[in-house]
């Protein structure tokens, strides 16, 4: 009697209490991943910087970007005490970060005054406020404007990898972050070229990243500043990326392309998997600091193309025009100017603007972007890095004033599986792009930077490939094919069928820069190899000592150590409204949600992926299948009432 009662006491307490660790982590998880801090973005509003001011401008914005990670942090720290009075927010981190915003845009409009016309309405950015992951998009809460998923706050917050529903890094990815691509519908056909239009291509091949070469700078953004980005970026290309790179620096540095004559620089945030692998940038700002945290993934397959335009002959590119697409903030900022997409190959007729794909079995992730391709024919950059360039307008036509040049597409592919979301990437992990600390992971942060030093030779001789309608270039064998057709449904399993006990290994970059090749699952649409190899660097890139500034130091090597930081030109100081931008673009209608079938049609059984996570509760009624001690315990109560009645009553 005695043992099958404690049998069934310890058995149903264990059973009943199983969940609640996790329970408790989900909902600890919840308020570190669910608010974010929402400052109004005040580089996209300086529409123009005079060129003297551009220096002490681009300095500020930086210490702006780390004044935010800052806050987000102490968000974290202070998550507990929040929940409980979600008012001491106010009094702790944002009256605080308020008022240093406040001296940051202070200086700002001092140094524009000094150098033209002072720029007014500065200070009415300086407010932030503490926003959940169901909210976003800027100033508005109208629809147009909303960046964030449609989910709430607590389903958003209930799924993650590792020990909470937060990501590995504590702020994101989500479940909900992620949408089966079965369940697109296919995108509408693209417009046919008219006459008169440019139907060429120029490809060019710059390997994949082999060498491992990365950092959290943004050359761009934020130039001469360490850690500008708070995330790291992929660089393939030229060789010379950091932020204190020169235009000098990139005209003579070695670069990754097959052809000698592309030292352009192509960028993006760095893919990784939460599954807890310790990088070299696990304890550096911009890596695990920030929340960037897991194994960074080397893509399987890279293709840079340069497109025509549907409506005019292209005109060559400026040498160094510097374009950014997508927006690194547009889950605060709101999505008028995201602009990457995901999708799957076999699929990529159905393309995702605001969450990460969930492919079937044998489909690779690709990502896509596909960058401006209108110049205002005189600036090679803008203050606010987007004025000078414009999207062309849906007929194929550029702005007034703007003329086409080659259109860059981008698209990279991941040999990543379909992170297993009812048990939050534990068996398969999640996977997410770097981002800001405060943007969450959201795919719809995704963005890809261009810095263009193609020889004037080169860029002439695509010009006239892509006008007279030829496919040229060094990697036009690399092209994929029509991916108008889907991988066989017998021989594919849905994103939600059990992974096998391991997950398809990645390549990874060892410590020294060099990748370590392991094994991959092969794929159903093998990457072709570059027609000709990329030449390596003449000499190994050096490795100076941290560089330390205003916005301190990453701690990791930089390929170069000293340069004076590009200017752009500019004049004057004007505040702009996001709209007034000449590129912005809304991207198109957001799909989906995960697990939900398009409009019409029913979700087929059993391949609608989860937007929560199944974990297991502390109730009897959930934990009955693991009560079978307990019942064996309850037989061993009852024989034992049993034997001593029987005792008893031979006894008298």
């Amino acid at each position: 009697m005695l043992g099958g009662g404690t049998l069934v006491a310890v058995n149903v307490y264990a059973s009943a209490t199983e969940g609640s660790s996790d329970q408790q982590t989900g909902q600890t998880a919840q308020v570190l991943s669910a608010p974010t801090v929402y400052c109004p973005d005040v580089g996209s509003r300086l529409t123009t910087v005079p060129d003297a001011a551009r220096a002490d401008v681009d300095d500020e914005l930086a210490r702006l970007d780390q004044q935010i990670a800052a806050a987000y942090q102490q968000l974290k720290e202070q998550a507990a005490a929040i929940q409980q009075d979600p008012g001491a927010a106010d009094g702790t981190i944002l009256a605080p970060l308020k008022e240093k915003r406040s001296e940051s845009l202070q200086r700002i409009a001092d140094a524009i005054g000094r150098a033209g016309e002072r720029p007014q309405g500065l200070d009415d950015l300086a407010a932030c406020t503490l926003r959940s992951s169901d909210q976003g998009g800027g100033q508005s809460a109208s629809p147009q404007d909303s960046g964030a998923p449609s989910q709430s706050a607590s389903a958003s917050a209930s799924a993650g990898a590792g020990t909470g529903s937060g990501g590995q890094g504590g702020n994101g990815p989500v479940a909900a972050d992620y949408a089966d691509i079965t369940t697109v519908q296919p995108d509408a056909a693209t417009p046919a070229e008219r006459s008169g239009g440019s139907t060429g291509t120029f490809s060019s091949s710059c390997g994949v990243n082999e060498n491992g070469l990365f950092n959290s700078d943004n050359v761009i953004v934020a130039p001469g500043v360490s850690n500008g980005a708070h995330h790291f970026h992929d660089y393939i290309g030229n060789q010379s990326n950091n932020a204190f790179a020169s235009d000098d620096d990139l005209a003579k540095a070695d670069t990754s392309c097959a052809d000698r004559g592309d030292k352009s620089t192509y960028y993006w945030p760095v893919l990784r998997l939460q599954n807890g692998k310790q990088e070299r940038d696990a304890d550096k700002p911009g890596g695990g600091t920030e929340g960037n945290a897991g194994q960074i993934v080397t893509a399987k397959q890279v293709t840079l193309t340069f497109e025509g335009n549907p409506t005019s002959k292209v005109t060559e590119m400026p040498r160094l025009l510097r374009i950014i697409t997508g927006d690194a903030k547009s889950f605060v900022n709101g999505p008028a100017n995201a602009n990457a997409s995901w999708s799957c190959t076999g699929f990529e007729d159905r393309q995702l603007k605001d969450k990460y794909p969930l492919c079937p079995k044998g489909s690779d992730v690709v990502r896509t972007f596909r960058f401006q391709s209108c110049w205002d024919g005189r600036n090679i950059d803008s203050a606010n890095h987007r004025t000078h360039v414009a999207f062309e307008a849906a007929d194929g036509s550029c702005p007034a004033g703007f003329e086409a040049i080659p259109q860059l597409v981008q698209r990279i592919v991941y040999a990543v599986d379909a992170p297993s979301l009812a048990d939050g990437g534990r068996t398969v992990p999640l996977f997410a792009v770097d981002s800001f600390p405060e943007q969450l992971h959201k795919p719809v942060t995704d963005h890809g930077d261009f810095i263009n030093v193609f020889d004037e030779d080169l860029m002439r001789k695509m010009v006239d490939c892509i006008n007279s309608g030829r496919t040229c270039g060094a990697g036009a064998g690399e092209q994929p094919p029509s991916q108008s057709a889907e991988p066989d449904p017998s021989e594919s399993a849905t994103p939600q069928d059990p992974p096998s006990d391991t997950a398809s290994p990645v390549t990874e970059p060892s410590d020294t820069g060099a990748p370590a090749e392991t094994g991959n699952a092969e794929p159903s649409e093998p990457a072709t190899e570059p027609s000709e190899p990329a030449t390596e660097p003449s000499e190994p890139a050096a490795e100076p000592t941290a560089t330390e500034n205003g916005s301190g130091s990453t701690g990791l090597p930089h390929v170069y150590t000293s340069a004076s930081p590009k200017k752009s030109s500019g004049t004057g100081g004007v505040i702009s409204k996001p709209t007034d931008r000449p590129e912005t673009q809304a991207p198109a209608d957001a799909q989906s949600p995960a697990g939900a079938a398009p409009a019409g049609q029913e979700t087929p059984p059993g391949t609608a992926p989860q937007t929560e996570p199944q974990a297991v509760q502390g109730d009897l009624a959930e934990t009955g299948a693991h009560l079978w001690p307990a019942v064996f315990g309850g037989l061993l109560l009852a024989a034992g009432f049993v034997l001593l009645w029987r005792t008893r009553w031979r006894s008298s």
